[in-house]
């Protein structure tokens, strides 16, 4: 019995390391592709071993840049990305975790109907009414600044829901004594709702972060200079229309670089998040 257990293991761990490595693989190959000269993958000759280009093609796409249709280093890229998505995930926190609140706490004339409002809009994503809010953001001057890359896409029904929900489960006792202690309404929010929050804050953080740094379509839109242009934007644009003249060592840098900081972040909040995602009972 003992050692079916143990080779129903091994099975499960060898079926594991090789969805890793089916996952793992096109990374690899993406950074060996930045190490490789641009001549060798152009031709078809890329080897499956890093190459002697690793320091200057890195050297030369943060700092320097391509000769495709953007000319800016990738740092800039990733500062507008990094921004962008810092501003996207707060904002949507800060502002639905306030509309959870008022929904939950205070009782004031069509409350519900104010929710089911809020949920509604889950209906219509940024690419269905893309063109009024480019309107809107080129009537209010947003176009190439960092509050256009991000106020437009702040609103989040999904995460005001979440807390809704979660607030629901919050105890009454706990309004109670904190009204018994002579706290308003700030305090309670403060003092408690907020401590018993932070994991669902961090598993959301960490799913917003990700939504705003993977955004392309909307920054395509609000962005005209190449030095307001996130990195997924750059990326498709050192990608000319002839392979011969694409910079394929830089393209494949840029593309590991931008994936660092989605995993940076899922590594450094990977307790808090797990535990956001799984925990019932505060």
């Amino acid at each position: 019995m003992v050692e079916r257990e143990g080779f129903r293991r091994y099975v499960a761990h060898g079926i594991l390391w090789i969805g890793i490595a089916i996952v793992a693989f096109p990374v690899y190959l993406a950074f060996v592709a930045s190490t490789q000269d641009n001549a060798v993958i152009a031709n078809g000759q890329m080897s499956l071993w890093p190459g002697n280009h690793f320091i200057e093609t890195y050297y030369r796409t943060i700092f320097i840049g391509t000769t495709g249709t953007t000319r800016e280093p990738v740092a800039m890229m990733l500062l507008n990305s990094f921004i962008m998505a810092m501003s996207i995930a707060l904002g949507k926190i800060f502002i639905s975790i306030l509309s959870a609140y008022a929904i939950v706490y205070f009782r004031f004339p069509f409350r519900m109907s104010v929710f089911w409002l809020i949920f509604i809009t889950l209906m219509l994503p940024v690419e269905v009414r893309i063109y009024p809010t480019y309107k809107i953001a080129a009537d209010l001057n947003l176009l190439d600044s960092y509050s256009g890359l991000a106020l437009p896409l702040i609103a989040s029904a999904t995460a005001t829901l979440l807390f809704r929900q979660f607030f629901m489960t919050v105890p009454d006792e706990l309004l109670e004594a904190s009204r018994i202690d002579g706290a308003g309404p700030f305090r309670f929010f403060k003092d408690t709702l907020l401590p018993l929050s932070r994991t669902n804050m961090a598993a959301l953080f960490v799913i917003l972060f990700i939504y705003g740094w993977n955004q392309y379509i909307w920054p395509l839109l609000i962005t005209t200079r190449d030095d307001m242009q996130t990195i997924q934007v750059g990326i498709r644009k050192m990608i000319v229309t002839s392979d011969a003249l694409t910079e394929w060592p830089i393209v494949m840098a840029t593309a590991v670089l931008a994936m660092l900081p989605p995993v940076a972040i899922v590594i450094v909040m990977q307790k808090l998040f797990v535990r956001g995602l799984v925990e019932t009972e505060k």
